[in-house]
């Protein structure tokens, strides 16, 4: 079974855009990357399409594939097909991790969530996310709302046992 990502930190981003990503999603990174050897750095793909997203999705290139496999499996020319295709091929970019663990944030990537000097990085399991910091906690606020409306003693685990999920 593939490593997963776990945990959530907040990191300083330099100017340029650099930001250290936490040494375990590090590790992950090179499992999931097939071209991966040691001494090299391993490749991802972030995600930033969506304009609902006020996030930044990093997948490892065996997620990804698995993702461009699915999309491929639908009907050519299908509204379904061309958004995915749009927001997973269009709106990404393929990265390496550079030397010192650390990626290049652009721009555009910097602008299109908001991050100017810290990033939060959180787990999502096969992917994890990139957030500004202030953005990240609201988001975290409103899901412990969501977690806080129900009974005293819901025990989350029940949510995955449930056969339809709600949004």
């Amino acid at each position: 079974m593939a490593r997963r990502f776990r945990g959530e930190s907040v990191h300083k981003v330099d100017a340029k855009g650099r930001v250290s990503i936490p040494a375990a999603f590090r590790r992950v990174l090179e499992e999931g990357d097939p071209d991966w050897e040691e001494g090299q750095n391993p490749n991802l793909v972030l995600v930033y399409g969506g304009k609902a997203r006020n996030f930044i999705e990093g997948y490892t290139m065996t997620s990804m594939e698995e993702v461009d496999d699915k999309i491929a499996a639908l009907p050519r020319g299908s509204k379904r097909r061309r958004a995915l295709e749009h927001m997973f091929s269009g709106q990404s970019v393929q990265m390496s991790v550079d030397e010192t663990g650390r990626l290049v944030l652009s721009p555009k990537l910097r602008s299109k969530i908001g991050i100017s000097n810290e990033a939060t990085f959180v787990a999502t399991g096969d992917t994890f996310q990139i957030w500004e910091p202030s953005a990240y906690e609201e988001h975290a606020a409103a899901l412990e709302d969501w977690m806080d409306e129900e009974d005293e003693d819901f025990d989350p685990l029940i949510l995955l046992d449930m056969e339809t999920a709600e949004g």
